[in-house]
């Protein structure tokens, strides 16, 4: 996958759009209660991407760090200090060539009915900064960055820091992770 690749993203209603530029970072599925819930589904999948490499147009609203649209309600890329975390669902052209997840968090909570993915890394919980280093995925902090984006008068950059997701290996504690989507 090159690095001139541009993906575009947005909510039901179209009233936010969004694009991310170049690879993501690591892909990924999570089966806590978390994203069950706000996915309306048994998992989530996302890809995360450097903050410089995401753009943004329109209003969203934030809760429990998680962003949406406030008109129609469909979940948003959550935009934290390093990355930005997509849910490969709301990416406009689907299948999504070259997002393949490469790991899956809380597999205690995988339904009976869903395989685990082959050759993808299995976490009990979150990702930690040494899970991170093991497999070589890389923080947003160390030196894996996208080429800039320049925009223009139609996007604007949404870049507003919001409270970090369980996915990132810079997340919650363990017992705060625990209690949370236990």
């Amino acid at each position: 996958m090159s690095s001139d690749i541009m993906r575009s993203g947005s909510c039901l209603c179209g009233g936010v759009q969004f694009r991310v530029t170049g690879e993501p970072l690591r892909v990924g599925l999570c089966h806590c209660k978390d994203c069950r819930k706000t996915s309306g589904s048994a998992y989530q999948a996302f890809a995360i991407w450097p903050r410089q490499a995401f753009e943004s147009a329109g209003i969203t609203s934030t809760y429990g760090g998680r962003s949406f649209c406030p008109t129609c309600g469909s979940r948003l890329p959550s935009v934290g200090e390093d990355e930005v975390e997509v849910m490969i669902g709301s990416l406009d052209v689907a299948p999504t060539e070259g997002l393949e997840p490469s790991y899956e968090l809380w597999i205690g909570r995988r339904e009976h009915w869903l395989h685990p993915l082959p050759d993808a890394r299995q976490f009990e919980h979150d990702r930690t900064v040494a899970d991170s280093a093991a497999d070589g995925g890389e923080p947003a902090t160390e030196a894996r960055a996208a080429p800039q984006v320049s925009l223009n008068s139609e996007w604007q950059q949404d870049l507003s820091p919001r409270p970090k997701k369980h996915r990132s290996p810079k997340g919650r504690t363990p017992s705060a992770r625990a209690s949370s989507s236990s």
